[in-house]
């Protein structure tokens, strides 16, 4: 009798092997919480759409459903409605200036790198106490290339701060 139980499916709870057992209660001071509809809609959401995530990107997502006490297709859904709503924002597009911005951050390294590269020449010719006449010359030559370098350096960090106002004001 126990075994037709079992297998006989769409059986009420009450005549199930186990019945009446309450369902454990949560613990860490999680609420208890009631399935609802939400109230804004007329029917349940009965599209399917499709996201990735980082691994990174899912757990803190989920991390923050789980503070809501939603589910985590929920809490994305809701987001993304909120944003299509225009009642949260995301990051502005790229701009030029962000571009420009970009370029010359990498080229303030590279000229950076070819200082470095110099301060490390110079250093190295003035290691063996006296330097030699044609060290000397050189040594003259890096101090130039080393003053222009760092001019080029603040020249280049001028124009980005430059672009970071005008995208600022745009």
């Amino acid at each position: 009798m126990a075994e037709e139980l079992l297998r006989h499916e769409g059986v009420p709870e009450q005549e199930r092997v186990g019945a009446g057992k309450q369902p454990p209660i949560p613990t860490g001071g999680a609420k208890l919480r009631t399935p609802h509809r939400r109230a804004n809609l007329d029917a349940q959401r009965s599209e399917h759409v499709t996201v990735r995530f980082a691994p990174y990107e899912k757990h803190d997502v989920q991390a923050a459903a789980d503070t809501e006490q939603v589910t985590m297709a929920r809490y994305i859904s809701d987001a993304t409605m909120a944003r299509v709503r225009g009642e949260i924002t995301i990051a502005a597009q790229r701009t030029v200036y962000d571009d420009a911005i970009d370029e010359l951050a990498a080229l303030r390294a590279q000229i950076a790198r070819i200082g470095n590269n110099v301060n490390q020449i110079a250093r190295r010719l003035n290691t063996d106490g006296d330097p030699h006449r044609v060290d000397a010359a050189i040594l003259q030559r890096a101090e130039r290339l080393l003053t222009t370098a760092h001019d080029t350096v603040r020249a280049i960090d001028d124009a980005a701060f430059r672009a970071a106002e005008q995208k600022a004001a745009a």
